[in-house]
């Protein structure tokens, strides 16, 4: 594939499109410990089930909009009228189960949150806060481990792909390809 930097990076990059390229450099695969991101990761992974993730990504600031900059306090109060207000904003992903998976999940978020003291503690805890190196895969007997347990506290939309996906997002996975440039970066 031609870069116009002449970079490589990994297959699903997308270069024509700035802000894939600027997610695949800047953001994906480094480890992300504020629980305010790793909420908007959670939500936007969730969003993606069924879809690409560059369709998720192109609708981003939408989604921060519609949602209220993520705020976690506020999506745990929606009530109907605010999943109504989603269902019709036309600029995000219009699927009513997705969106009322998005407040039960900043619920349970937040359950979690209290139990562990942050998120980030709770998802960092599955790895002992180490980064697993790997790539190729799409789910793993860790993805599946949480994904089972945050189910059973809750959540939805949260399969083990997801849950892959979700921790690749935020670092705890590191899955650049063989000749991509971030290949043997440490975070």
């Amino acid at each position: 594939m031609e870069w116009s930097d002449g970079r490589i990076r990994c297959r699903w990059a997308n270069p024509k499109n700035e802000a894939y390229i600027q997610y695949h450099d800047r953001e994906w695969g480094i480890p992300v410990y504020d629980d305010g991101h790793l909420f908007e990761m959670l939500v936007l992974e969730s969003f993606q089930a069924g879809l690409s993730w560059e369709c998720v990504l192109n609708k981003r600031e939408a989604f921060r909009e519609a949602f209220d900059s993520f705020d976690l306090s506020k999506i745990c109060a929606y009530q109907e009228a605010d999943i109504e207000r989603l269902m019709g904003d036309s600029r995000i992903i219009r699927n009513k189960l997705k969106i009322k998976a998005a407040v039960n999940n900043a619920q349970v978020f937040c359950e979690i949150q209290r139990e562990f003291q942050s998120f980030s503690n709770y998802i960092w805890q599955w790895t002992e806060g180490r980064i697993i190196y790997e790539t190729g895969l799409a789910y793993s007997p860790l993805s599946d481990a949480v994904s089972k347990d945050l189910k059973k506290r809750g959540m939805k939309f949260v399969g083990t792909t997801i849950i892959y996906s979700y921790m690749q997002a935020i670092g705890i996975i590191y899955s650049h390809e063989e000749g991509c440039f971030l290949e043997h970066c440490e975070s």
